[in-house]
């Protein structure tokens, strides 16, 4: 069964999947690292960034509301942030009393508040422009053809394939449930009973979804040591980078060089 709402790629004829793995993944670390490094409040470089961003996005021939929608779902791990207009010290803006206890907004806790937002929105889009135009196996190629640890490749490989099975299990489960379910010929009756009782099945499903993943992926496995697997997956060495690669890596490179001093030009002169 092919579950294809877990694979994100989308296969286009745009200059950015014609590109070479190993540079789109270079580009994409060297990217994060500089939104991470850029200092809190610098509005300048983010605009810059996020203009980057877009140009490489309408490259790609996807629709822009494809990656600013799922952006956004790195607005939950934010709200891990949402102290800090509270707890940074600095001018205050706002003041109020909750249960006697006095809360102070300050300016510099709201400034990193919202830088992290946007850093942790564009490293998103990254991602997800990243995932969208490489498929996975290349991905998994381009970590080895640049030297990071077999182990570490391989566990990323067995993750992503047993995430299938895993999900494949699942579904087996659903069909049988609804196989074995009754529906009122009135819909105003739900099948099962209390709240209690679907918490109870839930939980056995869930159970039972283990077992059955784990009993399966042990089969795979032994089945993947029987064809000769030994902890690396084999494929044909990747051709070397042409030229007109080495000039989009130079580029984009220099460009995020560039960004990058610019953001600590600014810290400097404030």
């Amino acid at each position: 069964m092919h579950i294809h709402f877990l694979d994100t790629y989308q296969p286009r004829q745009s200059p950015v999947h014609a590109m070479d793995g190993r540079v789109k993944l270079v580009l994409a670390v060297a990217f994060l690292l500089t939104t991470s490094l850029t200092p809190m409040g610098a509005w300048a470089v983010y605009i810059l960034l996020l203009a980057l961003l877009l140009s490489v996005e309408l490259l790609s021939e996807l629709p822009i509301g494809y990656f600013l929608k799922r952006a956004f779902f790195a607005l939950p791990f934010v709200l891990a942030a949402l102290p800090l207009p509270f707890t940074v010290p600095g001018k205050s803006l706002a003041e109020f009393s909750v249960g006697g206890i006095a809360f102070h907004i300050t300016s510099e806790g709201l400034v990193r508040l919202i830088s992290i937002t946007i850093k942790s929105w564009l490293s998103v889009q990254v991602a997800i422009l990243l995932t969208v135009t490489t498929s996975f196996p290349d991905l998994l190629q381009a970590m080895r053809a640049l030297r990071l640890p077999r182990l570490l490749v391989a566990v990323f490989g067995l993750m992503w394939r047993y995430l299938f099975v895993l999900v494949d299990e699942a579904l087996r489960l659903l069909r049988a449930r609804s196989a074995r379910s009754s529906q009122h010929p009135q819909s105003k009756y739900r099948p099962g009973r209390s709240v209690a009782w679907r918490a109870q099945v839930t939980g056995s499903m869930a159970g039972s979804l283990f077992l059955r993943a784990f009993e399966r992926s042990d089969r795979i496995y032994l089945a993947m040591l029987a064809r000769g697997y030994d902890g690396e997956v084999r494929l044909k060495p990747l051709p070397p980078l042409s030229r007109v690669q080495w000039l989009s890596l130079t580029l984009g490179m220099m460009v995020l060089l560039l960004i990058f001093v610019f953001g600590q030009l600014l810290l400097l002169l404030r």
